[in-house]
């Protein structure tokens, strides 16, 4: 039986909890699709019930930065992430979704980002640099972060564009103080991809120093294959899709993690606050 929480019970909970949502996509800088709805709706939530919040995206070439308003902020722009053995410039950019007070990170490199598309090209080809760019992603949030000084309470991951930052969260950031208390929440949708990406990917992993052992699944980086990796790595997971694959669906079960079912966008505000109280933050 699921709790039931007043609307001032959800504010003495999230007040000062500090959340931050990580994600593939995010309206309104791209179409509207069950990720990146849910990716919005979540983070306003905990944001309109006293809850501290950051949102972390990449920057798309096909994201109108005018219309948006983006610029860069130079003071946390100006690092080099290495991704298989090659330094690429990392460029943070900000926003602000104007009737919701939210602030939105980018993620930005020209090598990987410029492009005006997401994931796929004209032909509807996968861009065969999609597992650096997650790479990259992953790591830009991270070193980003801990140049904000931020503590997160909850790490909420959402997309298979972020499918990696659990597993360098753990990882390759292990030592990492700021995290030591994170939470790690993953949501799957079905909303994936056919195919694998490139097939070194697992080797541009290992690069950094992450055993195999941890990542074998990536051996064929396929979408179901990135999402086990992603929830091997995670406290509790949300399935976010009604159609999620037998696959994946047994995969979670065989964890024994705590799990949120699906549950309909008009039920999840109050869905989402019972998880991240009875089931997150109580580990």
């Amino acid at each position: 039986m699921r709790l039931r929480f007043s609307d001032k019970q959800k504010k003495v909970f999230m007040n000062g909890k500090k959340i931050l949502f990580v994600s593939s996509e995010l309206v309104p800088y791209l179409p509207e699709n069950q990720v990146s709805l849910m990716s919005y709706e979540a983070p306003r939530m905990v944001n309109s019930n006293g809850g501290q919040i950051r949102i972390f995206m990449p920057r798309y070439g096909n994201i109108n930065e005018r219309r948006h308003q983006l610029h860069e902020v130079i003071r946390l722009s100006g690092m080099n992430l290495v991704i298989n053995d090659m330094d690429m410039p990392l460029i943070i950019k900000v926003a602000s979704i104007p009737r919701e007070r939210i602030q939105v990170y980018f993620i930005d490199n020209d090598e990987y980002f410029k492009r005006k598309a997401t994931f796929e090209d004209a032909e509807g080809n996968l861009f065969p640099d999609n597992d650096e760019r997650a790479i990259f992603f992953a790591k830009g949030v991270v070193e980003t972060v801990k140049k904000l000084n931020w503590s997160p309470d909850i790490i909420h991951v959402h997309g298979w564009m972020a499918s990696l930052l659990p597993l360098y969260l753990r990882k390759y950031y292990a030592d990492e103080p700021l995290f030591a208390d994170s939470k790690i929440v993953t949501s799957i949708y079905d909303k994936g991809f056919e195919g694998e990406l490139d097939a070194k990917m697992i080797e541009k992993v290992k690069f950094d120093g992450i055993s195999e052992d941890s990542i074998s699944a990536l051996n064929s980086p396929s979408f179901n294959n990135l999402l086990k990796v992603a929830v091997d790595h995670s406290d509790a997971i949300i399935l976010a899709s009604e159609g999620i694959s037998e696959e994946l669906r047994n995969h979670v079960t065989e964890l024994s993690k705590p799990v949120l079912p699906y549950v309909s966008l008009q039920e999840a505000e109050e869905a989402y606050t019972n998880f991240y109280k009875t089931e997150v933050l109580k580990q």
